[in-house]
């Protein structure tokens, strides 16, 4: 049976397929050797004995470090998550309004909030907020943390609520503008749920990214679970071994959270496609009006 060629590449021939086999081998081959040499170094410094690893055996170690800091970084993580979420629907819709000084203020706003880091934005508002006494000294390190990474990640998910509405078809929005639905109908009712339901594979990346960067707060001392191992590693000289626990149970957490989303999406795909989109009342749909008036505008 001849195979049918790709309209997307031109399909290797006989010698460029050897050529790649060998170039994935010789990258094998020197991911292995680095892995290797990483082993063989911890491995001589002692860093596999049975003893460095025997305190994660112990139930005080999880319940005294690795269990409050993993909690630390969830709360951050789905607090910064929620607001960011919220923020950014706010500036993306505002992103796409009709009035051109709304259109300049929020992309202001989200071009300025996307150029700074996050880190230092995390110490500036720990600073101010200590200085003005914003909150009470047990959550001003989580306030800080939820504040940077709520503007941070606000502005990333503005600018992908904007680019999937605007990768809706445009005629979806002259249909419902001459049923004579509202912005706020249109908006609501017609293109917010299906630009949600494009850009979630986005938004998935966007929550993976917020929850790794909430590590960032052990700088402000805020307790996490990358602060916390290396207390844990600093008081039984196992700071290599606690670190890479705490590097298994991040990557358990954002393929898990992954996974979530993953799943999230194909209900909202299998919904959508057994109901046939979103349905709209018919009496919250303006149908007429009076010469002159233009519907398609909200009251």
């Amino acid at each position: 049976m001849s195979r049918e060629p790709s309209v997307l590449f031109d399909a290797p021939g006989p010698a460029a397929r050897v050529r790649n086999i060998i170039y994935s081998v010789i990258v094998l081959a020197v991911v292995i050797l680095a892995g290797w040499f990483v082993y063989r170094g911890f491995d001589e410094q002692g860093q596999f004995d049975a003893e460095k690893w025997k305190p994660f055996l112990e139930a005080d170690v999880w319940t005294t470090y690795l269990l409050p800091g993993l909690r630390g970084t969830i709360v951050a993580a789905v607090l910064s998550i929620v607001f960011a979420m919220v923020l950014g629907m706010i500036f993306g819709i505002a992103r796409l309004s009709d009035h051109r000084s709304v259109r300049w203020v929020a992309g202001a706003v989200v071009e300025i909030a996307r150029a700074i880091p996050v880190l230092i934005l995390m110490i500036f508002l720990f600073a101010l907020y200590s200085e003005y006494n914003v909150f009470e000294s047990e959550y001003l390190a989580l306030g800080a943390v939820v504040t940077a990474l709520t503007i941070y990640n606000g502005s990333v998910i503005a600018e992908i609520v904007r680019a999937g509405i605007r990768s809706l078809p445009k005629g979806q929005t002259e249909a419902a503008s001459a049923l004579g639905m509202s912005k706020g109908q249109l908006m609501r009712l017609i293109l917010l749920p299906q630009a949600i339901t494009a850009m979630l594979p986005a938004l998935i990346s966007q929550m993976v990214v917020a929850l790794k960067d909430s590590a960032l707060g052990y700088v402000i001392t805020y307790e996490e679970v990358v602060r916390n191992g290396l207390q844990l590693g600093a008081a039984n000289s196992n700071t290599i071994p606690a670190l890479i626990v705490v590097a298994i149970i991040m990557i358990v957490l954002n393929m898990t959270l992954s996974q979530v989303a993953t799943w999230v999406e194909r209900r909202l795909r299998a919904g959508r496609r057994k109901g046939g989109g979103a349905v709209v009342a018919a009496d919250s749909v303006i149908t007429d009006a009076a010469p002159g008036v233009d519907i398609t505008k909200a009251p």
